[in-house]
């Protein structure tokens, strides 16, 4: 193990990578894998001392028995995550430390357990005195024979029946299919980084004094909270936003384990918050990473675009309508702002020639008085100062204060402001937005408790092809909800091309087509594992989940493979049936078996209890491991023996076959 990680450090820390989250927990998960190798040549090791050899002798003899399956496991697990190097995309970036982690901790483990491993044993092992133990090891031993002396009947009952086993093979992959299509699935969890981020949304013609003390009280009910440790509020226009009804609030919570998750704090401050008149607050916990560079009143996006400006201004509030009907979101918002007041000021242009008064004179006089026409300078010893000219800010706000101003004409008079306009009222919109140069409209949403983000993505679709939009109205989803789309159209493949990998690489390694064939039948036993834990936890599939499936794929094929190549082994040196094979394979590995399965559910235990502050958010991958693992040890020490006796005689019947055509 020290051997593993150390060896590991050294090549990240050539390849300039760091100890983060994604490599953290790649090394985590290696704790599991990378002693399976040495336990294998350690126990077989052991076994021969058992049967009377000297260490060096057992050593020797070991190590080279067991060292093409090492070398199997080994290149079969690293080629699991050879795919994901190629992956593009966010997820492609954020996953190829992960993998190139993991894949450098197996092969030093491989290289270490076929070198370091023998060695030591040859010289720290004693030959074998079973008098000399204590009663834990006889208790245990004990235990353990009785284990595997049931596994030898029940293998026997099962080799018996080979078509009830193939039968309820057949169920288990497709059981695994239909879990797998209807699971509902996910992107990146929400981590826990303590802070919580908000939107506050006013009136449209608000003013700056009003909204000032509407957020001031959000701020304080926020603060008064108990799992909050500071609050920080802002107004006015920014990056963020353009408009002046908008505000932002930044909310600091207090440490891990002295206050709730940051999804019951939103669920606890949603309905407090509707208490404020006049304002609406949007709650969302900060991603860890804020995927497309649009920041919306909540997590996912959905944009509307039409050349028709009035088409989609028409559409628009309505599909927001429809949004906020659907059961599985909430917090539907839009930043559509089309009801701002406005004031038309009209010029009469007769009138205003015949009185001596130019547009341009009551231009500058409406930008004299609602304008920041700078007409000073202050200078002090320190600093300097800009005099702004405005009217008094009790004028501001009233239309009817229009009346009041007037422009001086070219013959010198003060002519009223009303003798030359005529104003009028109407609504205008506070901005147009545009994507890729085409107006468009974001409407924005977070998930209800408990709703997947596959799900809501649904909902949406099918909503919108119910309503029977025109077909200029295109809709889109952005940021995470439309990397997420590409995510899962390319996670099947990735799936696909891992077992290809695997396939060609235990091709190479076995000179055999159906041999690999035998050693990947665990694999729907494994995905059925994983999905029905990441049920019954009420998880969704998310890429974390993925990464623990993909990890599975490498994992459960270690046990067929110390299967397959003892029985192989017996039927090339001693021309063993390939019943009495496979059945002898099964009961030597069982006990090697059981102990790098537990090795590596044991490894992963601590990711799927969701330790720490961001635990839960890798809670999926841990899960998926280790129920996957749970589920497939006991069933491929059944079927693998069943399918090898299979396709042992398919590949008997295919060799006959090409015997029978070159005669």
């Amino acid at each position: 193990l020290p051997m593993s990680i150390i060896g590991t450090f050294s090549v990240m820390y050539l390849m300039g990578f760091s100890l983060d989250n994604i490599s953290l927990m790649a090394l985590t998960l290696c704790v599991g894998l990378v002693v399976d190798d040495a336990i294998v040549v350690l126990e077989n090791i052991t076994r021969h001392m058992e049967m009377g050899e000297t260490p060096l002798q057992a050593a020797l003899r070991g190590s080279e028995e067991i060292g093409f399956t090492v070398l199997s496991m080994t290149l079969s697990l690293v080629a699991v995550f050879i795919p994901i190097l190629f992956m593009g995309g966010i997820l492609g970036r954020l996953l190829h430390e992960f993998a190139v982690t993991i894949m450098v901790a197996v092969l030093v483990s491989g290289f270490v357990s076929l070198t370091l491993t023998p060695l030591l044993a040859a010289h720290l092992l004693r030959p074998v005195d079973h008098s000399r133990h204590g009663r834990l090891y006889q208790l245990s031993e004990r235990f353990f024979e009785r284990w595997r002396r049931a596994y030898d009947r029940s293998l026997v009952w099962v080799l018996a029946r080979p078509r009830a086993t193939m039968l309820a093979f057949v169920l288990v992959s497709a059981a695994t299919a239909m879990m797998f299509h209807y699971t509902p699935k996910g992107f990146l969890p929400s981590d826990d980084i303590g802070q919580l981020f908000a939107f506050t949304e006013t009136a449209q013609d608000v003013s700056f004094e009003a909204m000032m003390d509407k957020q001031r009280q959000v701020a304080r009910l926020v603060q008064s909270n108990a799992n909050v440790a500071t609050v920080m509020s802002f107004i006015g226009t920014s990056g963020f936003s353009q408009t002046l009804n908008l505000g932002r609030m930044l909310i600091v919570l207090k440490p891990y384990g002295e206050r709730a998750s940051p999804e019951q704090i939103i669920q606890e401050l949603r309905p407090q918050l509707t208490a404020v008149p006049g304002i609406k607050v949007f709650l969302q916990s900060v991603p860890t990473i804020r995927i497309g560079g649009r920041l919306t009143k909540s997590l996912y996006q959905y944009t509307l675009q039409d050349a028709d400006l009035d088409e989609l201004h028409h559409w628009a509030p309505i599909l927001e309508e429809k949004l906020r009907a659907l059961p599985g979101l909430q917090d539907v918002s839009s930043d559509l702002q089309i009801r701002t007041p406005k004031v038309a000021v009209e010029i009469d242009r007769d009138r205003a020639a015949t009185l001596g008064v130019t547009p341009a004179q009551i231009e500058d006089a409406l930008y004299s008085a609602y304008g920041q026409r700078q007409v000073s300078t202050i200078y002090t010893p320190t600093n300097e100062y800009w005099v702004i000219l405005e009217v008094e800010p009790q004028f501001q706000t009233d239309p009817a204060a229009l009346a009041l101003l007037h422009v001086r004409s070219s013959r010198g008079a003060l002519v009223p402001l009303n003798a030359v306009t005529r104003l009028g009222s109407g609504v205008a919109p506070l901005t147009i937005n545009h994507q890729g140069q085409v107006p468009a409209v974001t409407l924005s949403f977070n998930l209800a408790p408990g709703v997947s983000l596959s799900t809501a993505i649904d909902e949406v679709r099918a909503m919108q092809a119910r309503l029977g939009v025109p077909e200029t109205l295109l809709g889109s989803f952005q940021g995470t909800a439309q990397a997420f789309q590409s995510s899962l159209a390319g996670m099947g493949m990735l799936l696909l091309m891992a077992v290809f990998v695997i396939y060609v690489v235990l091709g190479i390694l076995y000179e055999s087509t159906i041999h690999p064939l035998t050693i990947l039948s665990g694999l729907p036993t494994a995905g059925l594992g994983a999905l029905a834990t990441l049920a019954l936890f009420g998880r969704e599939l998310d890429m974390y989940a993925y990464v623990g499936i993909i990890m599975l794929v490498g994992i459960v094929k270690k046990n067929a493979i110390m299967m397959i190549d003892f029985a192989l082994e017996a039927r090339r040196r001693h021309a063993r049936p390939p019943h009495e094979a496979i059945h002898e394979a099964c009961l030597v590995r069982f006990r090697p078996i059981m102990m790098t399965t537990m090795a590596a559910l044991l490894g992963t235990m601590p990711i799927a209890v969701g330790f720490g502050a961001s635990g839960a958010s890798r809670q999926s991958l841990g899960l998926a491991v280790v129920g996957g693992l749970l589920f497939s040890q006991f069933l491929t020490l059944y079927f693998t023996p069943v399918i090898y006796l299979y396709l042992d005689r398919f590949g008997e019947w295919l060799a006959g076959r090409r015997r029978a055509t070159s005669r």
